[in-house]
This record gives C-alpha cells, sequence and structure tokens, in this order.
C-alpha cells in the first residue's frame, strides 16, 4: 500500500486537532475517551462540511478558526453573566432583610395594640352587663306593656260588641268580631299561649252569640222564602207584597254572615285538610250557605241514617237521586238571589257551587259509610258502582260541577274499594266471556244479512267481548287519578290477552278443517280485536294513558323498558297495545298461512294432470280454429274459483285482500317450478299455455285487482319467453350465452352486444334472472334444425 501524502497527514492531523474543542459534553468525552470513538453529532459535522471528497479537506483550516471563534464568543458571555449574578444576588437579599424588620416592627405593633385592648374590654365588662340587664328589663317592660295592651285591646273589644249588642248594632258588633279574629290570626306566632287562649275563648263567646242572633234571623227570613226547595220550585204569578223588605233583609243578613267568615273558620277550626277516602284539600263552605244547608242536612240525616226504610245498602240510588234533586230545585234561587249578593260584597264564592258541594259532602259521607259494608256482596258492590258512576255523570255534566274540585269518584279512590272494583270487573269479564264463547251464535256475525255493516265480519263473540272492553273504558275514564287509570287499563290488556290464548285454543281444535266457517270467524276475530286495538293506540284518552304510565314508571303496565323502548312512548311512537297486537298478529299470520295451504293442497291435487299434460305435443295455434281452455286445466280453475269464492264470503274484506294476494304469489311459483319447468314446449303447446294463464287464470283474479298478471310474475315473464318467434329466441340465446361466456372470461373484450338485463327488460321480462331464461330457452322444443 502507498504512503500517505503530507496533506492527507495534515488532514488527519486537523481532524484530530478538531475533536479536543467541540468535545465539551463530559459524557460525549467520556464516551470519546473510553472507546476512542467520535460523537455523533461531530461525525454529522464533519459529513456536513466535508463529505467524503479528499479535496475538500482544505476546509478543515477555515473550519477550525470558525469554530475557535465561536467558542471564544460563548466563554466571554459566560464571564460577564457570572460576574453580574453576584450583584443582583446581593441586592435581592437586601431587600428581604429590610423586609424582616419591617415585619418585626409592626408584630411588636399588633402586640401593643392587643394589649391595650384586652384591659379595656375587661374594663368595660362590668358597664356591658349592667347595660344588658338594663335592656333585658326594659325588653320584659315593653313586653308586658304589649301584653296588658292586647288583654286592653280584647276587653275594649269585648265591651264594644257587648255594648253594640245592647243598642242592637249589628254592623258594629260583626266589624269589631273581625278586629277581635284579626287580632287572633296575629297572635298564632307570639307564643303566648294563655294570652291566645284568652283571646280564643272571647272570640268564641261573642262569635256563638252573633252568629246564634243572626243565623235565627237567617233561617226565619229563609222559611219566608220557602227555603229549602224540596219540590220543583213554582212561579208564582204575583211577588209577595214585602218582597223588596224580604231582599233587603236578604242582603244584609248575608253580607253580615260574611264578615263573619273569618271568626267562623277560626272558631270551627276547618283548614284544608283531607278526609280519609283521600279527598284532595277543600276550603270551608261559606258561612250563608253554611246555614242554608242545615234543614237540608237534617232531611237527609233523617231519611238516610239509623233504622228507616229510605236507608236501604242495596238502594244507593235513593240517597243520590235525592241529592241531584236538591241541586236542581235549589239552582234557580242560588243564581238569582244569592249570587248577586255575593258579587257586591266582594266574596270570590258561586253560589251554585257552594250548595253543590255542601250537598256532595253528604253523599260522600254516607257513601264512605256504605262502601265497606258491600265489599262482600259482588252485586250490590257493582250496583254501588253504577250509581256512583251515573251520579258522577250526573253532576258534571246537568249541574256543571267543576272539574277541579272533587266528586263522588274519589271514594272510590279508597284502595280497598279500588281493589275490589279491580277483582269485580275481572270477574264479571271472565264470566261474560265464557257465556259467549259458549253460545249458539258465538261465531256467527250479527250483521252477516247487512253486507254495508258486515266489512270486517266480526263474529258475536269478538264483538261482544270488545264492547265489554268499551265499556270497562268508559267505567274508568272519569277517574281523577292516572294511577287508578293504569290499573284497569293493565286489567283490560290482561283481559285481551285471555281471549287472544282462548281463541288460540279453539283454533286448534279447528285446525283439522281450515276451510270450515268455524275457523275463518276465529280468523275475522283476531283481525277485528287487531283493527280496533290499532285504533285505540291512535286515542286521545289511551295516549294521555301511555304518556302518564311513562310519566309514573309503571313498570307491571310496561314492563322492563330500555331507554330507547321509553323514549318511543314518550313521544308517542309506540303504544300500550303493541305487545298484544304483535301476538295478534302471529295469531292471525298462522292462521292465513294454514288457510293458504289447505287451498294450495287442494289446488295442487287438480292441477296434477295439467302439470302432465302433452306440452310438447300440442298442434300449433294455425292448426286451430279458435283457441279454448285446456281440458286438463278445468278441474283447476274450478277449484281455485270456487276456493276464491268460498273465502271472499267467509274473510272480512281486509283478510281477503292478504289472503288472494299470497295465494296468487304461491299459485305463481307453484306453476313456474311444476308446469313449465318440469315439462318441454313445442310452439303449440307454448301457446295454450300463455292462453290458459292469459285468458282464463289472470282472469280469475281480475275481480279484485286492475291488472292481476301482476301478482304471476314467473308464469307470465316465462310465457313471454317460450312464445318468443324463433328468430328473436335464437339472438336472446346468443346474447345469453355471450354473456356467460364473458362472465367465465373475465379478460375477453366487451363487443357491442346489448347486456343480458336491458335485452330482457326490452321484452318485458324484469323477474326471471338471464340464467331462468336460458332455462327456458332449452325448453322450447321449436329450435331450427330439429
Amino acid at each position: 500500500m502507498a504512503a500517505p501524502s503530507a496533506e492527507q497527514q495534515n488532514g488527519q492531523s486537523d481532524e484530530s486537532d478538531l475533536q479536543s474543542p467541540i468535545s465539551t459534553n463530559d459524557e460525549d468525552s467520556e464516551t470519546g475517551s473510553g472507546d476512542g470513538a467520535l460523537p455523533d453529532y461531530v461525525v454529522d459535522l464533519i459529513e456536513k462540511e466535508i463529505g467524503g471528497d479528499l479535496k475538500s479537506l482544505k476546509k478543515v483550516s477555515s473550519l477550525l478558526e470558525k469554530l475557535t471563534a465561536e467558542n471564544k464568543l460563548l466563554e466571554e458571555q459566560v464571564l460577564t453573566v457570572s460576574s453580574s449574578v453576584p450583584l443582583r444576588v446581593s441586592a435581592a437579599l437586601s431587600a428581604a432583610e429590610e423586609s424582616r424588620v419591617s415585619l418585626e416592627g409592626l408584630l411588636q405593633r399588633e402586640r401593643v395594640l392587643s394589649n391595650t385592648l384586652i384591659q379595656h374590654l375587661q374594663g368595660a365588662q362590668p358597664w356591658a352587663d349592667s347595660l344588658g340587664r338594663t335592656l333585658e328589663q326594659l325588653d320584659n317592660t315593653e313586653k308586658h306593656m304589649k301584653y296588658l295592651q292586647c288583654v286592653s285591646r280584647i276587653e275594649e273589644l269585648s265591651d264594644s260588641i257587648q255594648q253594640c249588642l245592647m243598642t242592637n248594632s249589628i254592623w258594629e258588633a260583626v266589624v269589631a268580631v273581625g278586629s277581635m279574629a284579626s287580632l287572633d290570626v296575629g297572635l298564632k306566632q307570639s307564643g303566648c299561649s294563655h294570652l291566645q287562649a284568652f283571646l280564643r275563648d272571647t272570640l268564641h263567646f261573642w262569635h256563638k252569640i252573633i252568629k246564634d242572633r243572626l243565623a235565627g234571623d237567617f233561617e226565619e227570613l229563609l222559611i219566608q222564602l220557602h227555603w229549602p226547595f224540596i219540590s220543583p220550585p213554582t212561579q208564582s204569578l204575583s211577588p209577595p207584597a214585602n218582597a223588596q223588605e224580604l231582599h233587603s233583609q236578604l242582603e244584609l243578613l248575608v253580607a253580615q254572615l260574611l264578615s263573619l267568615q273569618t271568626s267562623d273558620d277560626l272558631i270551627s277550626e276547618k283548614p284544608p285538610s283531607v278526609s280519609r277516602v283521600g279527598l284532595p284539600p277543600t276550603t270551608p263552605l261559606s258561612l250563608p250557605v253554611q246555614i242554608m244547608l242545615l234543614p237540608l242536612s237534617k232531611r237527609f240525616r233523617y231519611h238516610f241514617t239509623g233504622n228507616r226504610q229510605t236507608n236501604s245498602l242495596n238502594k244507593p240510588e235513593w240517597f243520590l237521586t235525592q241529592v241531584l234533586m236538591w241541586m236542581a230545585n235549589s239552582s234557580n234561587f242560588m243564581e238569582e238571589k244569592i249570587q248577586p249578593i255575593l258579587d257586591r260584597n266582594g266574596a270570590n264564592v258561586n253560589a251554585k257551587v257552594e250548595l253543590c258541594r255542601g250537598l256532595l259532602t253528604l253523599a260522600q259521607e254516607k257513601l264512605v259509610s256504605d262502601a265497606p259494608r258491600l265489599l262482600y256482596d259482588d252485586a250490590l258492590f257493582c250496583h254501588l258502582v253504577d250509581e256512583i258512576l251515573q251520579f258522577e255523570r250526573e253532576l258534571r255534566t246537568t249541574h256543571s260541577y267543576p272539574s277541579t274540585l272533587p266528586g263522588a269518584l274519589h271514594v272510590l279512590l279508597d284502595e280497598v274499594v279500588l281493589q275490589k272494583w279491580l277483582t269485580v270487573e275481572r270477574k264479571m269479564a271472565i264470566e261474560k266471556v265464557d257465556a259467549m264463547l259458549s253460545a249458539e251464535g258465538a261465531w256467527s256475525s250479527q250483521y252477516k244479512d247487512i253486507s254495508d255493516m258486515d266489512e270486517l265480519k266480526a263474529p258475536d263473540c269478538a264483538e261482544t267481548f270488545m264492547t265489554l272492553l268499551l265499556v270497562i273504558t268508559d267505567r274508568y275514564r272519569a277517574l281523577p287519578c292516572p294511577r287508578a287509570q293504569l290499573r284497569f287499563l293493565a286489567l283490560q290488556r290482561e283481559l285481551v290477552d285471555d281471549f287472544r290464548i282462548r281463541l288460540t285454543q279453539v283454533m286448534k281444535e279447528e285446525s283439522r278443517n281450515p276451510l270450515g266457517a268455524r275457523y275463518c270467524a276465529i280468523l275475522n276475530a283476531a283481525n277485528y280485536i287487531s283493527t280496533v286495538l290499532g285504533d285505540w293506540g291512535d286515542n286521545v284518552f289511551f295516549l294521555q294513558l301511555q304518556q302518564s304510565a311513562v310519566a309514573l314508571g309503571e313498570e307491571e303496565l310496561l314492563g322492563p323498558l330500555g331507554v330507547t323502548e321509553s323514549g318511543r312512548l314518550a313521544s308517542l311512537e309506540g303504544s300500550l297495545f303493541e305487545g298484544l297486537l304483535g301476538l295478534l298478529e302471529r295469531l292471525r299470520g298462522d292462521m292465513l298461512g294454514r288457510l293458504l295451504e289447505a287451498v294450495m293442497r287442494d289446488v295442487q291435487k287438480k292441477a296434477q294432470p295439467y302439470c302432465r299434460d302433452r306440452w310438447l305435443s300440442l298442434p300449433s295455434q294455425c292448426d286451430q280454429a279458435t283457441m279454448s281452455l285446456s281440458s286438463l286445466a278445468c278441474p283447476l280453475m274450478q277449484c281455485l274459483r270456487d276456493h276464491l269464492l268460498q273465502l271472499q264470503q267467509m274473510l272480512c274484506l281486509p283478510l281477503f285482500q292478504m289472503g288472494w294476494q299470497d295465494l296468487a304469489e304461491r299459485l305463481d311459483l307453484f306453476l313456474y317450478q311444476n308446469v313449465i319447468l318440469y315439462n318441454h314446449f313445442n310452439e303449440g303447446g307454448a301457446a295454450q299455455l300463455q292462453f290458459d294463464m292469459t285468458r282464463n287464470l289472470f282472469p280469475l283474479f281480475g275481480h279484485y285487482c286492475k291488472r292481476p298478471e301482476n301478482f304471476f310474475k314467473h308464469v307470465k315473464e316465462a310465457c313471454v319467453i317460450l312464445c318468443l318467434n324463433v328468430g328473436s329466441a335464437l339472438l336472446l340465446r346468443d346474447v345469453l350465452r355471450q354473456a356467460e361466456e364473458d362472465e367465465e372470461e373475465p379478460g375477453t373484450p366487451q363487443g357491442q352486444q346489448p347486456s343480458p338485463v336491458s335485452a330482457l327488460n326490452e321484452l318485458g321480462v324484469y323477474r326471471l334472472a338471464p340464467c331462468d331464461v336460458l332455462i327456458l330457452l332449452n325448453l322450447r322444443a321449436s329450435w331450427p334444425g330439429k
């Protein structure tokens, strides 16, 4: 090997000198000294600046000078920073020392001030204690003064009332009693129990005296006005001579009694309360109406309590009708005589409603007393429920009783009574279902002779059952509690499911004869119930119940729902009857399928000779004068016609529509597979097949739709292929075979041949695939050369 030149030796020397100033990193230095290898960044730098060209080694000297200058600049910067840092640290330490001295001074001042404040407070404590005792004495003195002032005010009002009564100044006495009642209300939060008791006793004393006097005068006046109206009031020809005076007295007494309302509510202790039957809170009746109710209340208790003959458990309509009669008889008097007086005195009270509310309270108390005694007699309990429902309907409609106020139906919301009602409804419904299913005409339609009313052809048992459910709905619709309504809805769903199971059991018994009248009646029943439940799902009342069920989280009714199902029900996309509709739909589908299978079995049996006809040897159309139905097809067509007429007569219109369409599709596949694909056809055979189908089979279904051939697409398109003229058939076969070859050899270039699908579409063939059409073309016997 030749010795290196002087220039190369100098370059190597320069490279060795270059390692020293650059390798400033301790780790790199240790690595370099340890294994003699250059750091990566040095190698990268040399590679970048010099590269592998030996002629570039002359750049080493300039590179060394450049790096030396940079190194010197960095050293100067480090020296400059090192010299300035101590000055900044020294300034910071001085500032910290000044802050510490200032803080110590502040802490010293704080200790001095704290000691001074403690000494001052200790010295002022006796003065504060003395002042506190003085203020407490003043507070006690002020309380005693106010207490004595209240006592004095009570005595003053009492003396004033006594003086007014002695001078017969009733209005002033009523005003004084009102002031005393206001004082009583103001002392409720005072905690002065003895003062409150003294005031309440005094108020009760004077209130009773004034009320008794006013009540006596009011009762005498009412007697003169012929109150109460036990029978319908008669219109007198001429008013009494003192009618104006009576009206003035009536207005005065009603106004005075209204002024006693506050004190009467306090004394009678009639705050809004909830009764034991779950009635919502109500306000006390106005005082004039309370007095007007006294004679009616006496009559009610006389006739409908104790051992009176009119107090009969099996005749709740007696006292309910009596209450309604009193409401009706008193309506005009309350509206014409009492209501204007109430309006003029600023009483926000409806006189007629107030009287109805008072009379309704009598009926509610009687119902609450009688209902538990009827829980063990189903007949009497049902009669009671019916009478309560009728009473409620009359109360809300005829007498316009507000829906915001509780009525008689609240009595039925008691848990024991409500549970009994549900039990009786279930028992009665099951008994009626048993009776209707065992009746002689259970599976015949009561409208079978009236074509306009018998579209659904519902059997009598199904129609009676849905009427039963509708009656149950009408009974619980007016209940004021959504939760109670939902319990009745759950009962209805249970009854529907029970009836569906009964239909399934009867269907299994009749499944041996699916073409029988009873089997079709069961199918119509399932369809009828499904149709009615679907309509109910869109009914406003059931939609409201659906919203209530979602809001209340009724798991018994809704079942364990996920977020999606709950959202669907809340947005009214679903229905509370979805589960039942699904089961009924499955039953209907299964039954209809069995029915059509029976029809197809009969049709297939009749079609066997037709399937084996001599299609290959039939004369051509040119050799026949006129085309006629194939003799072997007559049994098939007759059987099909008879079954269609039978189904039309026995099935309702929606089921028949589904039935004949499904039957047509089944027949289409049967004829295609067992007649067309099973045989070979000459020209005459293909023409005969097309004639049988288009002129005989399709018109059988033409009574039910305009284009029956659309339901026989396989047969129709197969006839088109079989009846093509020879030239068109040859051309189509070539196109289809060429398409098959192109598919087998994907690399073959496509020519100008049309696609097989477009070629078939031009012939009116859309359902059959190209491979099926090739099979049909191979079934043709009339090819050139054969």
